[in-house]
């Protein structure tokens, strides 16, 4: 890596964190305007949705919970992904998202759940390039999953996820449809 690439890649985290935070404050004001609740489930952001969102004042009016669930065994016992499914198309896969999403709703008892699960590098996995992320939210309307292809080192893969998240969050609390 060139002195020149550590700076973009310090570019591209720190516009993504700042972007985060305020996508999460409008989420926060959103849900909260709305009296709905939010769950988090994560595998490549570990945490990093819920984190943002809990830093974010009023958060404790609407945000239930999270799991991270970074191995296949915690997305199948704890959210309840059928573990047929994760072993027809793996990990990283847009009905896991939405699986995920809806077992969030369920597990932490809120009206809307959102997933993150992809690869953050540094190697493909489950025969998915680095940076494919694919982002799911479950409301009472249905789930639905939004996949996305990005750029960067691994910690830049994972934020630029995690505002994705917030961003399809607000969009389905905003009712633009979690379907947009």
């Amino acid at each position: 890596m060139t002195s020149g690439d550590a700076v973009s890649a310090a570019t591209e985290t720190s516009t993504a964190v700042v972007a985060a935070a305020e996508t999460s404050t409008a989420v926060v004001a959103a849900a909260i305007a709305k009296n709905l609740t939010v769950a988090t489930a994560e595998s490549l952001t570990a945490g990093m949705v819920a984190a943002t969102l809990a830093n974010t004042p009023g958060a404790s009016g609407m945000l239930q919970g999270g799991v991270v669930a970074y191995q296949n065994s915690v997305k199948a016992g704890v959210l309840g992904v059928p573990e047929g499914l994760l072993a027809d198309v793996g990990s990283v896969d847009g009905a896991v998202a939405e699986a995920m999403a809806d077992g969030a709703r369920r597990a932490c008892g809120a009206r809307i759940g959102v997933s993150t699960t992809g690869v953050a590098g540094p190697d493909p996995h489950d025969g998915k390039a680095v940076g494919t992320v694919f982002v799911g939210i479950a409301a009472d309307a249905g789930t639905q999953a939004f996949e996305f292809s990005f750029t960067g080192d691994r910690q830049s893969i994972r934020e630029q996820a995690c505002e994705a998240a917030l961003v399809r969050l607000l969009a389905a609390l905003e009712g633009d449809g979690y379907r947009s």
